[in-house]
């Protein structure tokens, strides 16, 4: 293993990095009447060092209707941005953050950073949208932009793996939306996750008309239209069902999987007198999923369902550490 660059060296490397990259020749644009369309799939227009062994690359997507959105990386111990020849490859954890979060959810509210058992490992931190519910939109049918789920599993993966040292060897895990992110991309995408991690996910939003109605308001945030999203609860309802995790337990049996949620009542991390009806309903969401898990035969499946305890990041922070030897055994790399 390489030493570690100096931050001054590993930023002068990133910029040839950069350079590198817009000199690789890339297709002409193709002409639609008055209209140029640049090539498919995405591209790092910039690059940011934020922190030591943090990276974030700002690609342009053509998923996401041409919009450029930030991907942070937590770098591996002797990662090097120079390396465009893919000579070292690196084992990759997605994590994903939640509703209402960013991309710099992870690093900001967590310890990922200094986390020793993945110094050997990229930690892949993408944007996925205030709500965007890692799901290419249905737009009333008309789809487009949004497809979160095109950006991450088809164009930012092929990126990061052509340009950046990722490898095929990869996990995903996620908190709230992206808990349910971890577990779709695990089940749609058969063999692109080695295992999944779901904390404090949304599970099973069919479960009842509770579930179905909280998600649907979070699809409602920032006046957004929330039949965009998924259709109509009813109507397209083979929508809903194949992007609810438990009506997708069969295709997560053959991979280990995690999961993990409170109550909703006042737990031993949580301020006096908190509680929250989201992390019940999702409590009663991973408890069907895990039933369900159970029922198709899954034999790699863990839980963690601690009782009290809220939606919170302290929580999340003990549930990826706690699943973190999992994640890593799928990889193949150890663990603390």
């Amino acid at each position: 293993m390489s030493p570690v660059p100096s931050p001054l060296r590993a930023r002068v490397l990133l910029v040839l990095a950069v350079l590198l990259a817009t000199l690789t020749p890339t297709a002409p644009t193709v002409a639609a009447g008055n209209q140029k369309t640049a090539r498919p799939g995405a591209e790092v227009v910039a690059v940011t060092q934020v922190a030591d062994r943090q990276v974030d690359l700002s690609v342009r997507s053509t998923a996401l209707g041409g919009r450029t959105v930030t991907v942070r990386l937590l770098t591996p111990d002797g990662w090097n941005p120079y390396d465009r020849h893919h000579r070292q490859h690196w084992p990759t954890l997605w994590l994903l953050h939640g509703c209402c979060g960013d991309y710099t959810s992870w690093t900001s509210m967590t310890d990922v950073a200094e986390t020793d058992s993945l110094r050997d490992v990229l930690v892949v931190m993408p944007e996925a949208g205030w709500n965007g519910w890692y799901s290419d939109w249905w737009n009333h049918g008309e789809g487009g932009d949004p497809a979160w789920e095109t950006f991450h599993t088809k164009e930012l993966r092929h990126l990061l793996e052509r340009d950046w040292g990722a490898g095929t060897d990869r996990v995903v895990a996620g908190l709230s939306m992206g808990g349910q992110g971890a577990l779709l991309y695990a089940a749609r995408h058969p063999g692109m996750f080695r295992a999944t991690a779901a904390y404090s996910g949304s599970a099973h939003p069919l479960l009842n008309d509770e579930s179905t109605d909280r998600i649907m308001g979070f699809f409602a945030g920032q006046g957004n239209d929330p039949l965009r999203v998924w259709g109509d609860p009813v109507v397209q309802r083979r929508i809903w069902q194949a992007h609810d995790p438990f009506h997708l337990a069969e295709r997560l049996r053959p991979i280990p999987v995690y999961l993990s949620c409170g109550d909703g009542t006042t737990g031993p991390l949580d301020p006096p007198g908190a509680t929250s009806a989201l992390e019940a309903d999702f409590n009663r969401q991973n408890h069907a999923l895990a039933a369900e898990l159970k029922r198709v035969g899954a034999r790699h499946v863990t839980t963690n369902f601690y009782g009290p305890g809220t939606h919170g990041w302290a929580y999340w922070e003990r549930e990826l550490h706690a699943s973190l030897p999992m994640l890593l055994e799928a990889l193949g790399t150890e663990g603390d």
